[in-house]
Parts: C-alpha cells; sequence; structure tokens
C-alpha cells in the first residue's frame, strides 16, 4: 500500500492492488489511514518506551493507559491481576487506581523479577496493594500462588502482558480465566503483532504467532467470553479508530 498526502491540496491518496482512493485529509478515514501507519512507525522506533507512570516506566501506548483506567474505575474489581512486570509501571497505576478509588489490590507474575525492578516496586508509596509473584505465569505452581491470594467472593480482572507468542498466551488464558468474574475481563494484550510482521523490529512469524490468534481459539471453545471493547464513556468526536497496542484484546466473561 501507498500513502500520499498532500497538505497543500489537503488530500490522502491511498494505492494499493485494488486500486486508488482520494480522499480529504481532514476526515475520519485519513485519520484512521495515518493513525494505523503512526502505530506500526512508533512501535519499531519504541515510541511506547518514553512514558513513566508515578516514577516507574510504563510500556504502554497512551491510549491503552486510558482505556485500561476507564475499565478499572467503572469495574472497581477487588484483585487486579497481571502477567509480565517489566518495570512495574503497570502494577504501579493499577494499584494507583485502587487507592484513589478505595477499594482493590494487584498481583504481579513474572518469571524473572530483576532485583533492580523488585527493590524499585516495593519502595514504592504504593508497594503495599501490590503482591509479586516470581515464576511463569503458566505453571501450576504459580496459578494457584496467585489462587490463594484471591478470597471467595471477591471480583478478578485480569491482565495478561507477558510471553506474547500465541502458545503461551493460549496457555495463559486458559490458566487465568477461572479468576475472571463476571462481566469483568481477560485482557490478551500486544495483539498488535498481527500488523507488525513486515516492520523492521517485526518477525515473519507474527502473520499467525500473535495474541489475537490465541483470543480468538480461545473463544470458540469458551462460549463464557465474548470479544467485547469496552464502551467509551465519553465521545464527542466522530471518530471510531483505535490507536492501540491491544486490539481484540479484551475478553468478557458473561456468564459463569
Amino acid at each position: 500500500m501507498r500513502i500520499t498526502i498532500d497538505t497543500e491540496a489537503r488530500t490522502l491518496v491511498r494505492e494499493d492492488k485494488t486500486g486508488s482512493k482520494t480522499m480529504p485529509l481532514y476526515s475520519d478515514e485519513a485519520f484512521a489511514l495515518i493513525a494505523e501507519q503512526g502505530v506500526k512507525v512508533g512501535w519499531n522506533q519504541k515510541y511506547a518506551y518514553s512514558f513513566s507512570w508515578l516514577g516507574r516506566p510504563i510500556i504502554q501506548l497512551p491510549e491503552d493507559i486510558l482505556r485500561i483506567q476507564e475499565v478499572i474505575y467503572r469495574l472497581k474489581p477487588d484483585v487486579i491481576i497481571e502477567t509480565g512486570i517489566a518495570h512495574g509501571g503497570s502494577l504501579i497505576l493499577s494499584a494507583s487506581l485502587c487507592k484513589l478509588i478505595g477499594k482493590g489490590r494487584v498481583i504481579g507474575v513474572d518469571i524473572e523479577i530483576r532485583p533492580h525492578n523488585r527493590k524499585a516496586i516495593e519502595a514504592h508509596e504504593l508497594s503495599p496493594l501490590i503482591t509479586l509473584i516470581e515464576g511463569s505465569s503458566t505453571e501450576a505452581g504459580t496459578v494457584a500462588q496467585v489462587q490463594k491470594l484471591i478470597r471467595p467472593g471477591e471480583t478478578a480482572l485480569v491482565i495478561l502482558d507477558s510471553c506474547h507468542t500465541k502458545a503461551h498466551v493460549r496457555a495463559e488464558l486458559e490458566a487465568y480465566a477461572k479468576f475472571v468474574t463476571v462481566d469483568s475481563y481477560l485482557v490478551a494484550t500486544d495483539g498488535i503483532m498481527k500488523d507488525l510482521w513486515d516492520t523492521p523490529r517485526g518477525a515473519a512469524e507474527w502473520q499467525h504467532d500473535h495474541p489475537v490468534a490465541a483470543g480468538q481459539e480461545f473463544l470458540q471453545a469458551h462460549p463464557e467470553f465474548v470479544l467485547e471493547q469496552p464502551p467509551l464513556p465519553f465521545n464527542e468526536s466522530t471518530l471510531n479508530v483505535e490507536i492501540t497496542h491491544w486490539p481484540a484484546a479484551f475478553l468478557k466473561r458473561v456468564r459463569a
């Protein structure tokens, strides 16, 4: 595909094997095309590696941060379970929302918590709301440790952000689905991999090996979950475009 932007004529031309289409530059359709390419270029240039939350690096797009904030505030879960810790920014984000809401705590799971990251997380003002578990997120022993930290009747939200291969995410979905309560979500992040295979930092196998494929398989086997993008609590624009690394990520439990 070729995109040509003419700022003087205020047009955008999209060309591909099906033909050519010219559209106003200042239009929803043009914005969607520019955003799509912006996400790919931004991922390749590590744009998401330039943010922090309350002092800890958070490797997420700003829109994904805001969208998960909307979900957490609306659901007000008792427990937020996150696989994949890295620098701890996402854990601090979740814990800060729990603190603000006055309800909830966070469980973070990672196969390796680097000592300097653990030290920083444990020294943070919000550490009393965070429990760290080191171990493979899909091993039975690790899942059992998570289970012990959840009390009967508590509501839970699960965010999967560790290894993003289809096989690993599929195993995580099976392992953590039982914790997700009705009307809450099992979130399989970073499905954007499916669109990044042709970037300089991408890999050809990402065309089929990505979290979205794992989610699709999971949904076929689990009718108690549906793919449902959380509703926008506010939108006065004409746009319905997501600028996200998390396409098709939100799997909602609709029944026990």
